[in-house]
């Protein structure tokens, strides 16, 4: 059977790298084809190429479409042909509605008027589709991550869809809407929508795809059939990195120096509803040397703990005290916790970590300016010399530190906040979902940061969703439910089912 799409040598270059060389893809007609690779790989950049982003002429190679030689000059001409790309920052406009964002571009209407009986009626059927309740008048700013990948996934069935194509579309979503979404994609199957997903989470490539294609290096590596043979994460992850990962953690030899943080009695309220309480008069203490986990489900409480301890980012009312050494200290604002001693590393690098229209060199060292500045004027060469070192130091995939950070990789990106924060040279490091929206090779290179943090007498304290992510690289895990710790346990006794169990049983 000829295949629905089939990109044939596809070359893409850019300023000073080659994104693509030579990749083919297969896409088969009714089936969801799951694209895995490293950040960098050249997964994105070769969608782009499909969907008319990256227009003909652009790159080399052809687009066969449909059994037709295709030249998409914009994302217009690949729509109109069915071809449909859902980015990972979402295409929606905030302050309209459902059915305003759905039909925006596609309004239904005669001579210049939009009626709007007939665009809600068709909302209300494209959301009986993807599984969404919400009323079409409903403004999208008023809807979680999940639900506004619904209405993504609703317009671009409007569109008639024939190739959907999803770029990370479970990086941001909860177990329960990643499960949501993966169900949907299997519905549209049924009903004859062929289906492209690139994901970093191989449970889901496991569960949903028909075959697996994978790229390393801007390379096609291999396509993986599971009906013809068993599709296993280690197949993926070797044919991805180019090597056997059959340790996920990097080895450590587990060290406890003595208390490096301690938190006593921290009580924080919500900043907009003042009468909730979100943190409950919680303690915890960080040794020298020590990762320190803290588990628990969305809405714990976890990121505005580590929000309001650095520098009261987050919350009101907030009582307790903060201790580095022994001694108490001020970290009442984040220039006094940096003083302290204390560094975040936010769970939303785009938005909170990074300037992405800035340079490697001005995010490096833009938490601690004074030390590249003599007399209030920073010292271009001394920036640049912290920059270099730290991309060296960090392996940050990058042919300059002039480069913009926007044009990086996320794994890169992430080592981009991490080298900002080290530069400050804390005595603690709390890590907010370390690793999320990275591949596997990444995350080993930022699991070995954080050994390499311990092995410097550096307190972590990590926050992770991924319950085996803490597992592997804690010496001791705090658990969290509904602002509270209602339990420790140490690394030879946790176990997922044990922290689940201390979850539900609060």
């Amino acid at each position: 059977m000829a295949p629905l799409l089939e990109m044939r040598s596809i070359t893409k270059a850019f300023p000073g790298v080659k994104a693509l060389d030579q990749v083919n893809l297969r896409v088969r007609e009714g089936e969801i084809h799951a694209i895995c690779g490293e950040n960098g790989a050249g997964k994105s950049t070769l969608m782009k190429v499909l969907s008319g982003v990256y227009a003909a002429g652009s790159y080399e190679g052809e687009i066969v479409y449909e059994g037709k030689v295709a030249n998409f000059r914009s994302t217009r001409d690949s729509e109109a042909c069915g071809i449909i790309i859902i980015h990972q920052e979402l295409a929606l406009v905030p302050l309209l509605s459902i059915a305003e964002n759905i039909h925006l571009g596609n309004e239904r209407g005669r001579y210049g008027c939009v009626n709007w009986a007939e665009a809600f009626q068709a909302t209300r059927e494209l959301l009986d589709k993807v599984g969404l309740k919400e009323a079409p008048g409903t403004r999208v700013e008023t809807l979680g991550v999940g639900k506004q990948q619904l209405v993504e996934i609703a317009k671009a069935l409007s569109r008639n869809v024939r190739l959907l194509i999803l770029d990370e579309p479970t990086a941001a979503l909860s177990e329960t809407d990643s499960q949501a979404l993966l169900d949907l994609l299997l519905d549209l199957k049924a009903q004859g929508v062929t289906s492209i997903i690139i994901t970093h989470k191989l449970n889901e490539v496991r569960r949903v795809a028909d075959r697996v294609t994978v790229i390393r290096d801007g390379a096609s590596i291999s396509t993986l059939d599971a009906g013809r043979e068993a599709i296993t994460e280690d197949r993926i992850v070797r044919d991805m990195v180019g090597r056997d990962m059959s340790h996920r953690y990097p080895a450590r030899e587990r060290r406890c120096g003595p208390v490096a943080m301690e938190v006593d009695h921290w009580n924080v309220w919500h900043p907009e509803h003042r009468d909730r309480q979100v943190i409950r008069d919680l303690s915890m203490r960080v040794h020298a040397g020590e990762v320190v986990g803290i588990a628990g489900l969305m809405g714990a409480g976890r990121t505005e703990l580590a929000m309001s301890l650095f520098g009261r980012s987050w919350g009101s009312r907030i009582t307790g005290s903060v201790f580095m050494h022994g001694k108490p200290v001020d970290t009442s604002t984040v220039p006094r916790a940096i003083a302290a001693g204390l560094a975040y590393v936010t769970e939303d690098r785009k938005s909170l970590g990074l300037i992405l229209e800035e340079t490697i060199r001005c995010n490096t060292t833009m938490a601690h300016l004074e030390a590249v500045a003599s007399w209030g004027v920073i010292s271009g060469v001394q920036e640049t010399a912290v920059a270099e070192q730290y991309r060296q130091a960090m392996r940050i995939r990058t042919p300059s530190v002039f480069q913009k950070v926007a044009n990086l990789s996320g794994g890169n990106q992430q080592k981009v906040v991490l080298s900002k924060w080290l530069f400050t040279a804390p005595e603690v490091l709390i890590l907010d979902e370390p690793t999320r929206g990275i591949d596997v090779g990444a995350k080993y290179e930022i699991y070995g940061i954080i050994n390499d943090l311990s092995k410097a007498g550096k307190g972590v304290v990590m926050i992770s969703s991924e319950l085996p992510e803490l597992l592997g690289m804690c010496d001791r895990i705090y658990v969290m439910s509904e602002g509270a710790f209602v339990g420790e346990v140490s690394a030879d006794e946790a176990s997922q089912e044990l922290i689940m169990s201390l979850i539900v049983r609060k």
